[in-house]
């Protein structure tokens, strides 16, 4: 399917981008990723404008959030009856809203995007603020588009070496949030001793 997809690309571009950042942000298994770092490749060969393939690819992937958080809001009283795989990251979702809240939103639309879906059902199911939902998935969307289209961007000639560079940024990127958040633990755990 990827390399379907990547054929169609330069011929269907930006419609191409919104379809793709869209189911991804509704669970089905599309190489979004994939297709903005080549999306990125093509802005760099003059082939896709900039403005177009970002602007297709985020408008995509905010719609599909905001199709997931309403379907949440309608299906909240299913979710319980979830089994196997789906319930788990559905779990993971809710535990993550109920203690991150916005920055679980952000966070999981690039740097732990495999628990967006769920966590845009999870929110719509939890009653989460669509503003403050909407927002916080815009600021990550943003984040999301703008790095794989600018590391395809970057390394257009290369596409294997750009998919390697958004893999390990994304690593160093989890390892710096992980430190970040360890460092906040730590702080608060010494206030709470020292009270």
């Amino acid at each position: 399917m990827t390399e379907t997809l990547l054929a169609l690309l330069p011929t269907w571009g930006p419609w191409l981008l919104a379809t793709t950042t869209f189911l991804s942000c509704l669970m089905l298994p599309i190489p979004a990723s994939m297709l903005m770092l080549a999306g990125g490749a093509l802005v760099a060969t003059g082939d896709l404008a900039l403005p177009a393939a970002a602007g297709g690819a985020l408008a995509g992937a905010i719609a599909g959030d905001q199709v997931g958080f309403f379907a949440g809001r309608g299906a909240g009283r299913f979710l319980p009856r979830l089994r196997g795989k789906r319930a788990r990251a559905m779990a993971r979702a809710r535990q993550q809203l109920r203690r991150n809240g916005n920055a679980a939103v952000f966070f999981s639309r690039w740097l732990f995007a495999p628990l967006g879906p769920s966590v845009n059902v999870a929110a719509g199911a939890l009653g989460h603020p669509h503003r403050a939902f909407t927002l916080a998935g815009i600021a990550g969307e943003v984040v999301w588009v703008g790095l794989y289209v600018g590391i395809g961007y970057a390394f257009g000639a290369n596409l294997e070496a750009a998919t390697e560079l958004a893999s390990s940024t994304l690593g160093l990127l989890a390892a710096f949030a992980a430190l970040v958040v360890f460092g906040w633990w730590l702080i608060g755990a010494a206030r709470r001793r020292s009270d």
